[in-house]
């Protein structure tokens, strides 16, 4: 069943379908679109794969509705020439850059809290290559690996430069799409 771009997705897990309500509300108000497709079985996550300027998610093979933040991480901290061409043939390669792809990290991790969702909907046990514990305990501790790629690109802004700007410093975010 395909859902209309002004619905909020359907959902198939059970036992998280207000969790992916929250997530997907969150990310169409911030300018990244779901939509509901069946995919294969070899996605690099499950139940998700990038097109776009969207995410494709096949909700009865998603095993993480967090996997949802962080991929709109890569979408949304790249450039909208790239994002544009994300999941095509036409995407530059190497995509994500190394950058990019630690600041999706933080960016998903700024999302949980932005979202009052704990860092473990994102950084789950199945992922991050077992680190997701030191992934959650560095930003725990303000250690925000990452946040100069969000400052440089006017995503957010460190506790000094929040400072001098007048505004709130990350995990606060200024835009959550790179323009």
């Amino acid at each position: 069943m395909s859902q209309t771009v002004d619905s909020p997705p359907t959902v198939f897990i059970p036992e998280k379908p207000e969790l992916l309500n929250i997530i997907g509300r969150f990310l169409k108000t911030n300018g990244i679109e779901v939509f509901e497709k069946t995919l294969p079985e070899d996605t690099f996550l499950p139940g998700l794969t990038l097109g776009p300027g969207c995410i494709y998610v096949d909700y009865e093979k998603l095993n993480y509705p967090g996997d949802l933040l962080h991929e709109a991480g890569h979408l949304a901290v790249t450039t909208p020439e790239q994002r544009a061409l994300a999941g095509t043939a036409s995407s530059e390669l190497p995509w994500p850059t190394d950058g990019e792809e630690i600041a999706a990290v933080l960016w998903s991790y700024a999302a949980c809290i932005h979202l009052e969702l704990p860092p473990q909907v994102v950084f789950h046990p199945d992922g991050y290559k077992n680190e997701s514990a030191w992934i959650i305990g560095n930003f725990e501790a303000g250690n925000y690996i990452g946040l100069p790629f969000l400052e440089w690109a006017g995503l957010a802004l460190g506790p000094e430069r929040a400072a001098a700007a007048g505004v709130k410093s990350f995990p606060h975010m200024l835009n959550w799409l790179r323009k």
